[in-house]
């Protein structure tokens, strides 16, 4: 998988590709843990083989606030911490048995020198995490929660019944009930 996932962008060689997928390291992380926590360094990037995550914070009022779900083929890592070197904002939690695979920073730092197709590598990755952020930024100033659950269903039909309700509706927000309105008139 995660060979495929680096040969999809057509940048880099096959000796490339097999340098940088053996730097990765198989870890598994139960459902409920913790991948990155909030106040500390964000110090490695994950791959996920397996599972859904979702990344979330406590707001001032201590609700538990979710905002983005990775999925499998997805790159996992607390983004702004990671290239800042500062304390991660936010909490990156595994909501089903999950399995990664693990890059450390220096790691990465350490192939990525010279090397010019890493550097464009990590320019589309930024722009796509750029994409992403502003699509979900339009999707909540444009799209009602229908809507919003509609574009999730969508793009994510085989994962959507494994996320917990309470986590969906903190997604979309809304409340567990109008999320249970908007399922019920939903047909699939």
């Amino acid at each position: 998988m995660i060979d495929d996932f680096f040969r999809q962008f057509n940048l880099f060689s096959e000796e490339e590709v097999d340098k940088l997928t053996r730097l990765f390291e198989r870890k598994t992380i139960n459902k409920n843990e913790l991948f990155l926590k909030e106040g500390e360094k964000c110090k490695e990037i994950a791959f996920i083989e397996s599972g859904i995550f979702r990344t979330y914070y406590i707001s001032e009022d201590g609700k538990d606030v979710t905002y983005c779900f990775r999925f499998p083929n997805d790159l996992l890592a607390s983004y702004s911490s990671f290239i800042s070197n500062e304390p991660s904002v936010e909490n990156i939690q595994a909501i089903s048995d999950a399995s990664v695979l693990i890059i450390r920073k220096k790691d990465l730092e350490e192939f990525g020198k010279d090397n010019l197709n890493w550097i464009k590598f990590l320019k589309i990755i930024a722009e796509q995490e750029y994409i992403g952020l502003e699509k979900r930024f339009f999707e909540l100033q444009r799209d009602n929660a229908s809507q919003r659950y509609a574009t999730l269903t969508e793009k994510y039909p085989n994962y959507i019944q494994d996320i917990p309700l309470y986590h969906l509706a903190s997604y979309l927000g809304i409340t567990q009930r109008h999320l249970s309105r908007i399922r019920n008139n939903v047909s699939f």
